[in-house]
C-alpha cells in the first residue's frame, strides 16, 4: 500500500501531463501541490515554458525556488488551467476548501480558469460535506460580530483559528472562522447566505467550479472524476 505522500506524488505525475508549453496555469496551495510544483520544476528543467499564477504567498516562494515562471492574475484575461487540492469532495464534485488558510486567492484563481482540476487521495471523498470544518475568511475589524450571527442563525460554535498562540492571519490580512456545520444539504445556498452576512469576505464552498478531480489510492489506482 502506498504512503499518503506516495499518493500525493503520484496524482501530481499524472496532473502536470496536462500542462503544455505556452500555458497559463493556476497553482493551488497545500501539500498534494508541494508534490505538483516538484514535478513542474522538473518539466522546466527539461525545457517546458508555461507561466503560473500561484494562490498564496507560500505557493509562490516554493514555486520560484523551482524556477517557475510567475504572474499576477491582473497580469492576465484568463487561466488556461488550474490545479489544487481540496478537503472535502462530495459526489457532486461541490468542494470544502481553505483548510490551509488560502481560501480567497484560490477562489479568484479558480473562477478565473477555464478548467479546475482537483488532485486528491480517496480520503477526501465524503458522501456529503460538512464534517471538515468550513472555513469563513472576515474581516478581523468585528469578527466576533460574525461569529455571533453564524451561532444565532445556524447554531453552531464558528471558532477562531489560531496559530501560534495568536490568530491565524491570511494573506490578505484577514483571519480565519472555523464553521463544524457536519452536514450542508445546500451548499449552494449556505455560501450565498454566508456571503451575505457583513465582515464575511468569502466561504471555503466551491459551489460548481470543480470540473476534474483525480483521486489516487493506497493500492496505486487513480480514478478520474467528472462533473
Amino acid at each position: 500500500m502506498l504512503t499518503q505522500d506516495e499518493i500525493k506524488k503520484l496524482v501530481a505525475q499524472q496532473a502536470v501531463e496536462l500542462v503544455q508549453n505556452n500555458m497559463t496555469v493556476g497553482i493551488g496551495t497545500g501539500s498534494t501541490i508541494y508534490w505538483l510544483i516538484m514535478e513542474l520544476g522538473e518539466r522546466v528543467k527539461q525545457g517546458l515554458f508555461f507561466r503560473a499564477i500561484p494562490t498564496s504567498k507560500r505557493t509562490a516562494a516554493l514555486a520560484a525556488e523551482q524556477n517557475i515562471p510567475l504572474a499576477e492574475l491582473n497580469d492576465v484575461t484568463s487561466i488556461d488551467i488550474t490545479i489544487d487540492g481540496a478537503d472535502e469532495i462530495d459526489p457532486n464534485l461541490q468542494l470544502i476548501k481553505g483548510g490551509g488558510g488560502a481560501l480567497l486567492q484560490e477562489k479568484m484563481v479558480a473562477a478565473a480558469s477555464r478548467e479546475l482540476l482537483i488532485l486528491a487521495d480517496e480520503t477526501k471523498l465524503v458522501k456529503q460535506l460538512g464534517k471538515f470544518p468550513l472555513p469563513l475568511e472576515v474581516i478581523p475589524f468585528g469578527w466576533k460580530q460574525v461569529q455571533r450571527k453564524i451561532k444565532e442563525v445556524y447554531h453552531i460554535e464558528a471558532s477562531l483559528r489560531i496559530k501560534d498562540n495568536q490568530p491565524f492571519v491570511s494573506d490578505h490580512g484577514h483571519y480565519i472562522l472555523d464553521c463544524p456545520f457536519q452536514q450542508i444539504e445546500n451548499p449552494d445556498i449556505l455560501s450565498y447566505d454566508l456571503n451575505a452576512i457583513p465582515g464575511v469576505v468569502d466561504n471555503g464552498l466551491f459551489v460548481n467550479m470543480a470540473d476534474l478531480v483525480l483521486v489516487g489510492y493506497g493500492d496505486g489506482r487513480t480514478e478520474t472524476l467528472h462533473r
